[in-house]
């Protein structure tokens, strides 16, 4: 039995290394955004609603009950009236460890593209603009440093 189990969200690498802080910064964000819910648990175990709530680690006295290996673990909530949130990691392992499916994929494909992350782009790449001219012109910062020290000659000491 197979089970493919799919994810919306910004790609996320599953393995591979991160290169830099930042970018462990950014697939946190992005690992947020590819939390998958009941109904897209319910799908891809193919198990009806009521049986997947059964699954699921939760405690009506324990908004976040302590992580357990034979069930399925919802992500960290702030509100009791959020809704169960999974992360795909989670639901794969439950499948193969708990429910004993034997081919377990786990799949997370790109969103599209966004208005808010074509501007953080094209932010991105004027920045990145920017400090190629400045590192080209290399005396630019000691130009600045000179006026700098201008100004603060020019100014009387309070």
């Amino acid at each position: 039995m197979a089970s493919g189990l799919m994810a919306s969200g910004l790609g996320a690498a599953l393995g591979g290394g991160l290169g830099s802080a930042a970018e462990a910064a950014a697939n946190s964000a992005e690992s947020a955004e590819n939390l998958i819910g009941i109904d897209e648990v319910q799908r891809s175990l193919n198990r009806s609603r009521a049986s997947v709530y059964r699954y699921t680690n939760t405690d009506p006295r324990n908004l976040n009950p302590a992580f357990n290996p034979r069930k399925l673990n919802p992500e960290y909530r702030s509100d009791q009236k959020e809704p169960l949130m999974f992360h795909p990691n989670e639901v794969a392992r439950f499948a193969r460890d708990v429910l004993r499916i034997k081919e377990v994929t786990v799949e997370v494909l790109n969103s599209p593209s966004t208005a808010t992350q074509q501007l953080l782009g094209s932010i991105l790449e004027e920045l990145r603009t920017i400090r190629g001219l400045l590192s080209s012109s290399g005396s630019g910062t000691s130009d600045l440093d000179a006026r700098r020290e201008q100004h603060d000659q020019a100014r009387p000491a309070a």
